[in-house]
């Protein structure tokens, strides 16, 4: 048994000191009520908020690309392709929409921790409302990607942001992230749906989610119950810094009272456990190369055309699918975990193989419109099972001192293989549409 100081609210005058062991049971009862509850809440929400632009540039993709060529261009390339296709294929959004994610993660896990978590968030919250805005008044497809990069700017960055916070908390902070992730998914292409579908064009369906940065803002700074000992406004300064990271702070939420910053490790330390956790990234890598492949390669290219539904409204219905499935999938951890996700890599990449060669020779639309939805909604499963079971894991297994490095460093995963599934999606479009 030792004596630590506990804080339960946040506050320095609520301090108090009580001796634990290393059961986590033992904090006391008013850190496990209220102020659990709220962190519990203020990450599934900021699990939302954080993701919600993303998908909505994503379900927007297919109207963004043909408002705006219909307005440049006076004749379309692709009418004598027997696909229906638009100039432009629709991973060009997801590129934009991820390419800077990517830039982000790749980095970040090696800096970011001298930026203060505030200041983060505020970066967030601002390019979020960005997006919304830029998009809504462009007049161009130039200026619609450049939406679309704030986007991904406040994505990416939220998201290394965030998985690192949860290194502050107790573990089961992280399902919570992760089904608000997945609600941003059915929440977002859902309201983008039924805006559309109600009368309001794209671009005032935009602007109408300007509420969520709004969303993010109270999630954080007011819901959210921060350790007093988090570096939220104040930058690191030089000897102090380091002397800060040694003195093990003391946390409000996290497992056993407290837990160490990643700031003091070393290089050489960071690359052992980017090493350790390569079994896990990598097939969570294959299967969002696959996953996107799919949704941003072939989702535009699988048309039903004697059905009441256009084809746009048939690509929204897909994406609002695929993303019911993963939110499920993500808020499944408390009921069933799973620790080989290679698993899931193959299976993703077997939707994969049977969609591209239904494209290939055009036999999808012979087969029942509900049952290319099923197909859609499990692969939204395996992916969201992917995202979900790939964090807890390491969550768990991590070391204190290693859990937020390691959370941070990890999500590159899922945002390169992305960023492959777009590079290898456009070709792959341009193939198709150009046959006749």
């Amino acid at each position: 048994m030792e004596r630590r100081r506990i804080n339960t609210g946040g506050s320095s005058d609520s301090d108090w000191e009580e001796e634990i062991g290393d059961d986590p049971s033992a904090l006391p009862p008013q850190t496990q009520d209220r102020s659990h509850w709220r962190n519990l809440s203020a990450f599934w929400l900021l699990g939302l908020c954080n993701n919600f632009a993303y998908v909505v540039m994503l379900s927007a993709a297919h109207d963004i690309l043909r408002t705006e060529t219909n307005q440049t261009s006076t004749h379309n390339v692709t009418n004598s392709s027997k696909y229906d296709c638009n100039q432009i294929s629709t991973a060009a959004v997801l590129l934009a929409d991820i390419l800077p994610t990517l830039v982000i993660k790749f980095t970040a896990p090696f800096y970011i921790h001298q930026i203060p978590y505030n200041y983060r968030v505020s970066l967030c919250i601002l390019t979020a409302a960005a997006s919304f805005l830029v998009v809504s008044f462009s007049t161009n497809i130039a200026l619609s990607l450049l939406g679309v990069v704030f986007a991904s700017v406040s994505s990416g960055l939220g998201e290394i942001t965030f998985l690192s916070l949860t290194a502050f908390f107790y573990s089961d902070v992280v399902s919570c992230w992760s089904s608000g992730t997945g609600g941003a998914g059915i929440l977002g292409s859902l309201s983008y749906l039924g805006l559309t579908a109600a009368g309001l064009s794209p671009q005032n369906s935009l602007l109408i989610m300007l509420l969520i940065p709004a969303l993010l803002l109270i999630s954080y700074f007011i819901l959210l119950l921060p350790p007093s000992s988090l570096p939220r406004w104040k930058f690191p300064d030089g000897p102090s810094a380091t002397r800060m990271s040694d003195q093990r702070p003391l946390l409000q939420d996290s497992p056993l009272g407290l837990t160490e910053s990643g700031s003091h490790l070393t290089l050489s330390r960071k690359w052992k456990i980017i090493k350790s956790l390569l079994k896990y990234m990598l097939p969570l890598c294959i299967v969002y190369f696959a996953e996107y492949f799919i949704n941003q390669g072939l989702f535009e290219l699988i048309y039903f055309p004697n059905i009441k539904m256009s084809h746009s409204e048939q690509y929204r219905w897909y994406q609002m699918l695929y993303q019911a499935g993963v939110f499920v999938s993500r808020s499944s951890v408390r009921c069933i975990t799973i620790r080989h996700i290679w698993v899931l890599s193959c299976l993703q990449c077997g939707i994969a193989t049977f969609l591209l060669v239904g494209v290939s020779y055009l036999f999808l639309p012979s087969l029942t419109l509900p049952g290319i939805f099923l197909i859609i909604i499990f692969e939204g499963l395996l992916g969201g099972a992917a995202y979900v079971n790939t964090f807890n894991n390491i969550a768990v297994e991590s070391k204190p001192e290693e859990k937020e490095f390691a959370m941070g460093v990890a999500c590159v995963s899922d945002t390169f293989g992305i960023s492959l599934s777009g590079a290898i999606a456009i070709p792959v479009h341009n193939y198709f549409c150009g046959l006749s």
